[in-house]
């Protein structure tokens, strides 16, 4: 199958999973993550449609980007450095991965450089894992109170990424304790956080039925990825 076929199979997949949870398949956006892929295929892909891709790294995206013609949008889904944050502001519509004071505080800076409202999301570990980025869910309404102080960012919500495992009462709880917790400080502190960056081309199906408004799909679209 081609890469929109893939797309349009995993599109129609996720609007059924919305019906049958009570969601509007309309609030679901895919990210094509296209990292390790060169420009010939993501521009294949933005030529057949697709519209909003993500990249794990600034670096590759930065050699990427400028390559490439036609209507599209960039996410940073990958960890993020402070000191990668004046390239992120300049090539990211959307940053996922916003876990320190201090990297909120240097896109914040570099926004306000160049005079962009940078839209960013939280990114909590709910899985517990020590692997894995992403402030602990017990610190996350600090770091939520300082990154809507910052006048040059937009705070839409929050991402997490499940273990990898079979488990699937252990990928949905990590969802649902994303969801519950954005919820939890939306009512205490009287915010309208609504986006969910979860799950990716393993488990968002599990994403989608436990609320996620973001899905991170990479292999299912664009097929095996090459060595990084």
């Amino acid at each position: 199958m081609s890469i929109i076929d893939n797309y349009t199979a995993i599109e129609k997949e996720i609007a059924a999973i919305a019906a049958a949870s009570g969601r509007s398949p309309g609030g679901i956006r895919i990210v094509a993550v296209s990292k390790t892929f060169d420009e010939s295929v993501i521009q294949e892909a933005i030529d057949s449609g697709i519209r909003v891709f993500g990249e794990n790294k600034v670096q590759e995206a930065r050699r990427k980007i400028p390559n490439l013609r036609g209507d599209f949008t960039f996410h940073m889904v990958g960890h993020l450095q402070s000191n990668k944050a004046r390239e992120a502001v300049q090539l990211f519509d959307l940053i996922h991965s916003i876990d320190k004071a201090d990297t909120a505080a240097a896109v914040d800076r570099e926004a306000g450089r160049v005079g962009k409202k940078q839209k960013v999301l939280v990114q909590v570990n709910t899985s517990g894992e020590e692997s894995k980025s992403g402030i602990e869910p017990a610190s996350a309404r600090d770091l939520v109170m300082r990154v809507t102080d910052l006048k040059n960012l937009e705070l839409r919500g929050f991402m997490t990424m499940a273990p990898f495992t079979d488990d699937e009462g252990v990928i949905r709880q990590t969802f649902r304790a994303a969801r519950g917790l954005m919820e939890e400080i939306n009512g205490s502190v009287g915010l309208a956080l609504a986006e969910l960056s979860m799950g990716m081309s393993s488990d968002y199906r599990i994403a989608v039925e436990e609320g996620a408004t973001l899905v991170r799909i990479g292999t299912a679209i664009f097929g095996h990825r090459n060595a990084e």
